[in-house]
């Protein structure tokens, strides 16, 4: 099994990433539109996190590098934003487990954020967290869904070594 997994090229682990991040966004949206639960900013950050990831395995894909420059740059770019979402989903856990007198109070939404502030101020707010993030709204075998988003990243983030893996194996 390690030496099939040794060989396998950029697009079959760009398209495995791919395929979880399509994964990941459509629990997150079933969550959200039939189960009725609202994203909150670091849940919307989380996302957008998983849309970068898969917005590089879907080039990484379609462009299948030969080089190892190419996958390499391609698996460092995706590493890059799933370890973006494992920041994002850590801070959120770290949110949740606050005492309930610690835990910030709640903000503006993110919608009235991006109308008045710049980016980078809406960044920090979202950041530094809300009380909004700290609700626990659903436990799944008794871990929150910002746990379940680490685990997800954590498995995503096996594509991206893999293609940084077959970018640096020797070619023979």
């Amino acid at each position: 099994m390690r030496t099939h997994l040794a060989r396998l090229g950029v697009r079959h682990w760009s398209l495995a990433g791919l395929a979880f991040c399509v994964l990941m966004m459509a629990v997150a949206l079933g969550l959200e539109h039939i189960a009725g639960l609202e994203p909150c900013p670091l849940c919307i950050f989380q996302r957008v996190a998983v849309l970068s990831a898969a917005a590089v395995f879907a080039v990484a894909a379609i462009h299948n590098p030969e080089g190892r420059v190419g996958a390499g740059l391609y698996g460092v770019l995706g590493l890059a934003a799933v370890a973006g979402g494992i920041g994002v989903a850590g801070r959120h856990l770290w949110l949740q487990s606050l005492p309930p007198e610690e835990v910030p109070s709640c903000g503006p939404g993110l919608d009235y954020m991006m109308e008045l502030l710049p980016w980078r101020d809406v960044v920090a707010m979202v950041l530094s967290g809300s009380g909004e993030c700290a609700e626990i709204d659903l436990l799944f075998l008794g871990i929150s869904l910002p746990g379940w988003t680490l685990i997800g990243f954590v498995v995503l983030a096996l594509a991206p070594l893999g293609i940084l893996l077959s970018a640096f194996r020797e070619r023979g």
